[in-house]
């Protein structure tokens, strides 16, 4: 038999893995609200988050023991709450601090527990708590090996305190145990009662097993304060409803932790959970108002009736019923929930999906074979459901870029006082959606180009006064949906890319024969070669060759292309265009020979057949076609990419666009839309122009899946694109557009 010893151990050893995510999630959240209060410090909800944030961490640490992870929170904790109380301002200095301090919670939340530390760890964390007493006029305590917990106030000694708590049905699905949380509160005092609420079980026949139906009340006579009693159920917080009623505490009080709550629909429901009733008292309230009704009739208040049975103040009641009534009025609601999934999970219902896709169309090209109409009908309904499922599974894998954005508002204000540079930044588009797998991976590199920016673009303020410029540099991260792409812009008003020294640097290094003069285009391309760098000495941000040739080849491994602009004394932009998803996509099939080839739908604008009869196209496959009497490129597939199969004598004309620019396709059949699954490239395949995946059809031919972008480029008469070192394929670096 378990003893209560082993009960915690093991809950803890199940539960620590969720801790830790949460907890990072929450120092994500300090970080971002720090950041965000830059520009506004007397924001009270921010302040307010920032609070509960810290105070989550801590309480929920104290559950497993992660001592060095109270004790040091504690301190943050209580110079914010000088900071929302208005004692003190949020000044930059105080923000640097409380951010290095949100670095060093999220390293202790990673350690192991019980893992010794290194002593310069323990000193650097000793001189922040020193740093953090001394803003916020603590008295230093006494010298200690470890930095120690000091206690929140406590009430009287031996106070009775009265718990009433509620825990979810979902609790024991979740791998949380109430019996652990009771064994905590027992560590920290005595508890004298314990009453269960019997409303809250089912009838027997009717119990669900799995679920969870404790509610209960219980005194605790304890030296601990509030802080300690809610640490005990932080891990839980959002599985429960939990109130703490305190020792002498006054109407007044309840009235304002009524104020503070979630909005409730019931009366009683906001009673209870403020703690001014038991739900027992409140079942014996609800009994009292039936007795009261007359021939069902509405009977008693249930309010008055609760002040003359339960002591419940008038003040207490009149808080309540204003919340009911705001509740209403806002229609507030506790039905959203969410649900986390792992993403493996979700990754294995994709690949699934894509499967049935490819099976479905080859269902639905047999039964066009058989030309029965009723079997081409059923399998067009189940198209259909497999197309709405797709778009269904696909929109759960779509995230804001916006979280990967605010990221770099640490990494601009860090390096940019690293540089002793002023750097603003600003962010566009930060509700522009794709998929989350694409999201991950596109971090690394975006941190790369902003950090070059930074470095290579932007200058100091002594050097944009001489130029004429504001002291304060400018950065844009702005992103935006664009035929079937994200697109992700960054700006700066930097100093441009100095295209003379790029060129004696390629002379140099025999990148570019010497003497010879490339066109401006591909000059500012040399930066994307492996070990390229313009900068004068090596520094932690620059001088080594490594990044842009890195950010190309990140950005190329995902389908996706960079484009580079710049103007001396005016700034810089780098385009990154990226495919929504990674996955499936609507597409347009086209045959051109005997090979077929797939183009994405929302590149596709319309569809002209037999258009491209009197097309002029040179050897290379590029030309002109009349397209309602305006001359459009296009480019012929049969040449650009020696296609065998015999020419039809009237080609059709597929007109693409790409970003600002539209451009035409010869081919020679037109087979409509279809569900497209991405497949990745063989490495044979890699290095084929304009091309950015496949697919397998339901006949089972492999068809390619063209990137509009880049054909657009072979259309226009751009260089052909040969392998992923190509200048022409932009990549993206800094303003001074060297490599870091």
């Amino acid at each position: 038999m378990n003893t209560p010893a082993d009960q915690d151990a093991s809950f803890i050893a199940e539960a620590l893995p969720a801790f830790i995510s949460e907890a990072q999630e929450q120092v994500a959240s300090i970080e971002q609200l720090l950041l965000e209060l830059e520009d506004d410090p007397g924001d009270r909800d921010r302040l307010d988050a920032l609070f509960r944030c810290a105070h989550t961490v801590k309480g929920s640490a104290g559950i497993f023991g992660l001592d060095r992870v109270v004790a040091f929170t504690h301190h943050v904790e209580t110079l914010l709450d000088r900071v929302r109380e208005g004692r003190l301002g949020l000044t930059p200095s105080l923000s640097t601090l409380l951010l290095k301090c949100n670095d060093e919670i999220r390293a202790l939340v990673e350690l192991p527990p019980g893992m010794p530390e290194a002593d310069e760890d323990r000193e650097r964390r000793a001189a922040l708590v020193e740093r953090l007493r001394a803003e916020s006029g603590d008295a230093a305590p006494p010298a200690a090996a470890e930095p120690v917990l000091v206690a929140a106030p406590a009430g009287p000694p031996g106070s009775r305190w009265f718990v009433q708590v509620r825990f979810g049905s979902d609790t024991f699905r979740n791998g949380l145990d109430p019996l652990a949380v009771l064994a905590y509160l027992r560590g920290l005092g005595t508890v004298e009662r314990i009453v269960c609420e019997h409303d809250a079980v089912p009838a027997l026949d009717a119990i669900d097993p799995e679920a969870c139906h404790l509610d209960f009340a219980l005194e605790l006579r304890t030296d601990a304060g509030r802080d300690a009693i809610e640490a005990a159920f932080s891990f839980v917080r959002e599985d429960c409803t939990l109130s703490i009623l305190e020792p002498g505490t006054t109407p007044e009080e309840i009235a304002r932790r009524i104020d503070a709550m979630p909005g409730r629909d019931r009366l009683g429901d906001i009673l209870v959970e403020a703690g001014a009733i038991s739900r027992a008292q409140l079942q014996q309230a609800l009994r009292a108002q039936l007795e009261t009704g007359v021939d069902g009739g509405p009977g008693t208040r249930l309010g008055e009736i609760l002040e003359t049975t339960s002591g419940v103040s008038p003040k207490v009641v009149a808080a309540a019923l204003g919340k009911q009534q705001r509740s209403r009025e806002s229609g507030a609601s506790d039905d959203a929930r969410f649900i986390r999934v792992q993403a493996d999970r979700l990754d294995a219902v994709i690949n699934l999906l894509g499967e049935l896709v490819i099976a479905a169309a080859g269902a639905s090209m047999l039964a066009r074979q058989t030309r029965q109409g009723a079997l081409i009908e059923a399998n067009q309904a189940v198209g259909g459901l497999i197309e709405e499922i797709r778009n269904s599974t696909l929109q759960l894998r779509m995230v804001p870029i916006g979280e990967t954005f605010s990221r770099f508002r640490r990494v601009v204000r860090d390096t940019a006082a690293e540089l002793g540079k002023d750097v603003s930044l600003e962010l566009v588009g930060t509700d522009t959606e794709l998929d989350k797998s694409v999201v991950e991976r596109i971090a690394d590199p975006l941190m790369h180009v902003v950090r070059n920016a930074l470095d290579h673009g932007l200058e100091t303020p002594e050097q944009r006064v001489a130029a004429g410029k504001a002291p304060q540099g400018r950065l844009t991260l702005a992103a935006c949906h664009e035929a079937g792409h994200i697109v992700i812009r960054i700006d700066d008003d930097g100093r441009g890319i100095q295209r003379d020294k790029v060129l004696q640097r390629a002379w140099d290094r025999g990148l570019v024969e010497r003497g010879v003069v490339p066109p401006d285009a591909q000059v500012l391309m040399l930066i994307f070669e492996p070990g390229f760098s313009t900068a004068e000495k090596v520094t932690n941000l620059s001088g080594r060759g490594v990044g842009m040739d890195v950010v190309r080849r990140n950005i190329e491994s995902l389908r996706g292309s960079v484009a580079l602009s710049s103007e001396p004394g005016r700034g810089s932009r780098i385009e990154i265009r990226l495919p929504l998803t990674l996955a499936i996509i609507d597409g347009f099939l086209v045959g051109v020979g005997a090979s077929r080839f797939v183009f994405p739908l929302e590149a596709v604008v319309e569809v002209i057949e037999g258009a491209g009869a009197g097309a002029a196209i040179d050897a290379g496959g590029r030309g002109t076609a009349e397209l309602r009497g305006r001359v459009l490129p296009v480019v012929d597939l049969h040449a650009l990419y020696g296609l065998d199969g015999p020419r039809t004598e009237r080609p059709s004309v597929v007109v693409i666009q790409a970003g600002t620019e539209r451009f035409g396709v010869l081919v020679d059949q037109l087979l409509g839309q279809h569900q497209t699954v991405i497949k990745p490239l063989g490495r044979m395949f890699r290095s084929l122009r304009g091309m950015s995946g496949s697919s397998i059809l339901g006949n089972g031919e492999v068809a390619l899946i063209f990137d509009p972008a880049t054909l657009g480029q072979l259309a226009a008469g751009a260089p052909a694109l040969r392998n992923p070192r190509d200048t022409d394929r932009v990549s993206s670096p800094s303003l001074e557009g060297q490599p870091s």
